[in-house]
């Protein structure tokens, strides 16, 4: 069920709950900003999600809230996941959905990154 992206930090949420190493994960990198984990559920051959570790609803709640350090520290760590992942060539798609309209479904900033197969466009068609 899409989330609204303005109320506050739900602690509850299952990628919180992921941090706090109640909920197993297949981790693929960790550092002082950002944890990434293989999606349950891929939808490309590759489709790793980051996190940052902070409390954070949305991109529009980290952008005006996160402090500069945060910010870079996840930007650098998505980056270092595509590069471990070997995407960079031939490519990947980064994707992070905001409140209904972009489809949020856990309320905390995640980015997905997907890969190792031509991804089409990048909105279907109506």
């Amino acid at each position: 069920m899409p989330i609204d992206p303005t109320l506050p930090y739900d602690d509850a949420n299952i990628f919180a709950k992921i941090l706090r190493g109640e909920i197993p994960s297949a981790k693929v990198y960790e550092d002082d900003w950002a944890f990434a984990f293989e999606d349950i559920n891929p939808q490309a051959e590759v489709h790793t999600l980051v996190v940052p570790k902070g409390r954070y609803v949305s991109w529009d709640d980290f952008s005006a809230k996160a402090s500069d350090a945060e910010i870079g520290g996840f930007i650098r760590a998505v980056g270092e996941v595509a590069r471990m992942k070997g995407l960079v060539e031939p490519g990947y798609r980064l994707m992070a959905n905001i409140g209904a309209h972009g489809g949020q479904e856990v309320p905390h900033l995640h980015v997905h990154i997907f890969g190792g197969e031509p991804l089409g466009p990048m909105i279907w068609k109506r």
